[in-house]
């Protein structure tokens, strides 16, 4: 049995000058990761190196402008519960007055990776809210 974690944040910013941060390397590396490649079209990779240790890769499976991206999420780990590309992450951004609510859904954990995850989650996020507000979070950090 899988599990998932919900996470949602509003950010002061639209829709349009959010999504950028989700599929653009050069912005997303400013919120998570510390080497990034993306490649935002159904079927590209998702190469994240979180925290500068843990390796994270997937792959797009929808990218819809200013909506919706989703991609399946795992760790390039030898012998990890959560093999690279074995769940998924469903972001959403939905317009609201001059802000934006971001939903994040990560499907496809097992039950004892769950805090983990929505720690990991909101550690990103915040720092997502920051960059999209023109601040600097500072490094990733390892061990998040």
């Amino acid at each position: 049995m899988t599990y998932e974690t919900v996470k949602e944040v509003v950010i002061d910013a639209s829709p349009e000058t959010i999504f950028p941060f989700l599929i653009n390397e050069k912005e997303f590396v400013r919120w998570m990761g510390t080497d990034v490649s993306l490649n935002a079209v159904p079927g590209g990779k998702f190469h994240v190196m979180c925290g500068g240790v843990n390796p994270s890769l997937g792959e797009f499976l929808e990218v819809t402008p200013y909506s919706r991206v989703r991609f399946t999420f795992g760790w390039d780990i030898p012998d990890h519960p959560i093999p690279a590309g074995s769940s998924e992450v469903d972001i959403t951004l939905l317009a609201s007055g001059s802000s934006t609510v971001l939903r994040l859904v990560h499907r496809g954990l097992p039950q004892d990776a769950l805090s983990d995850h929505q720690r990991g989650w909101t550690y990103y996020l915040d720092r997502l809210v920051v960059v999209v507000g023109g601040g600097d979070p500072g490094p990733d950090q390892p061990n998040v």
